[in-house]
C-alpha cells in the first residue's frame, strides 16, 4: 500500500464513567474510534487494549469539555494529544500508521483480535494498540 495523504490523529482524555482514552483516527471520512483503558503507550514493547467504539464526525477532534450527566459519554473531556497520521498498512483486522502527535510518534499497530465464544459482550471490538 502507498502511503496516505495526512489524516486526523486525536486521542482525548476522557473521565466518564472510567478513566479512559479515545483513540480516534480519521479514516473513510469519520474519525473511527477505540477505547483504551490505560494511558496509550509511549514506547515499544507496551500493549494496550483498545475497544472498537462508535465512529465520531471529524469536528469531534476539537472537543474538549464536558458531556452532561445522563448523556451517551457523560463526563469530562481534553484532548491529551493531537496531531496528524498516515496510514502504511490498512486491511481487515490490522491498521498500521505513523503517528506525528506531540506525546505519540512514530509507527504503531491496532491488530483486531480474534473473538472469544461465549458473552463477553465486547467479543469481536477488542483491538490491541501498541507502537512498532
Amino acid at each position: 500500500m502507498k502511503r496516505s495523504k495526512k489524516l486526523v490523529y486525536v486521542v482525548q482524555k476522557h473521565r466518564a464513567s472510567h478513566l479512559h482514552y479515545d483513540l480516534r483516527l480519521e479514516i473513510d471520512g469519520v474519525l473511527k474510534s477505540w477505547a483504551v483503558p490505560k494511558e496509550p503507550p509511549l514506547e515499544k514493547g507496551v500493549k494496550r487494549l483498545a475497544v472498537r467504539v462508535e465512529d465520531h464526525k471529524l469536528r469531534y477532534e476539537k472537543f474538549e469539555g464536558t458531556i452532561p450527566e445522563g448523556q451517551y459519554g457523560a463526563g469530562t473531556v481534553e484532548i491529551w494529544d493531537r496531531g496528524y497520521c498516515v496510514f502504511l498498512e490498512k486491511k481487515p483486522g490490522t491498521i498500521v500508521f505513523d503517528i506525528h502527535g506531540k506525546k505519540l510518534k512514530g509507527p504503531y499497530c491496532l491488530i483486531k483480535l480474534k473473538p472469544k465464544s461465549g458473552k463477553d459482550k465486547n467479543s469481536g471490538k477488542n483491538w490491541i494498540f501498541f507502537k512498532k
